[in-house]
């Protein structure tokens, strides 16, 4: 595993080092979870979401948007 520094700024800002960068291919505007892990902090890249993918999804699950059908399932 290789290791970078970097060093928090007063406002509490990080550089991310520039092979870290380039091996995941970050670039401007991708976003960062950051998760507490055990006393340390474990930093993840945030996968845009397929809006396009998400639009189908959901032309799919209007046609269960029925009276009878919110009716049918009203119970669960």
């Amino acid at each position: 595993m290789d290791t970078e520094l970097a060093t928090i700024t007063a406002k509490g800002q990080v550089t991310i080092p520039k092979a870290i960068r380039d091996a995941l291919k970050l670039r401007q505007g991708d976003q960062l979870r950051w998760d507490l892990d055990d006393g340390g902090v474990r930093v993840r890249l945030v996968s845009p979401l397929d809006l396009t993918y998400l639009r189908g999804v959901e032309a799919g699950l209007e046609e269960w948007a029925s009276p009878e059908d919110e009716e049918a399932f009203a119970d669960l």
